[in-house]
Formats: C-alpha cells, structure tokens, sequence
C-alpha cells in the first residue's frame, strides 16, 4: 500500500461498507416481506453448499505456510474432508475428519 493517503484508504473503506449495506439492504429490506417463488428458495437451499467451498479452496491450493505451493497434507486433508462429507451426509464430521487428517499429516511429515 505504498502511496496511499489515509484518506484513500478509508474512502475505499466507507465505499465497500455503503456498498455492502445496499446489497443486504436490497434482500432484506425491499423483499424481506415479501413471499418469494419457488424456484429462487430452491435455488437458495444450495448458497451455503456453493460458499463453504469457495472460502477453503484457496486455503487448500495455495497454503501460505508452503509458500503459495501445494502442500500434501492440505490436498489429502481435503479430499478425506471431501469423501467423508459424501459418505456420511455430515459437515460437522467431515470438518473434523479434515482437520485430524491434517494435523496427523503434518505430524507425520
């Protein structure tokens, strides 16, 4: 953030805030009433499935703690994470199953 003022940073601050407020805004406020079809509630059901994988996909390929470099125990964490949430239809467990496989990975390497 080399020449940036202050005052830039937080415009760009105060913008996103404003920003942010009106995309809420425009579900809760101007339809939060409002009945909403069917079709758009079922495509809903499937935001929070589509969101969890996007926030860990960047962790799992380029891990800063190997330098932005695939790291094994990341992948294969993952994909136990991945196969145990298919097999057992649970998030809770699969977190779990991901996150002892990585601490036994690194353990281990």
């Amino acid at each position: 953030m080399i020449g940036w003022s202050g005052a830039e940073i937080w415009l760009i601050i105060v913008s996103l805030g404003v920003a942010t407020y009106a995309i809420r805004f425009s579900f809760l406020g101007l339809i939060g009433n409002r009945e909403l079809p069917d079709w758009l509630l079922r495509h809903l059901r499937y935001t929070p499935v589509a969101i969890l994988p996007a926030l860990v996909t960047p962790g799992v390929l380029w891990p800063e703690g190997s330098d932005g470099s695939l790291s094994l125990p990341h992948i294969v964490s993952a994909l136990v994470a991945v196969a145990v949430g298919y097999w057992r239809k649970n998030a809770v467990l699969a977190a779990v199953a991901g996150v002892l496989a990585f601490v036994a990975l690194r353990t281990l390497l």
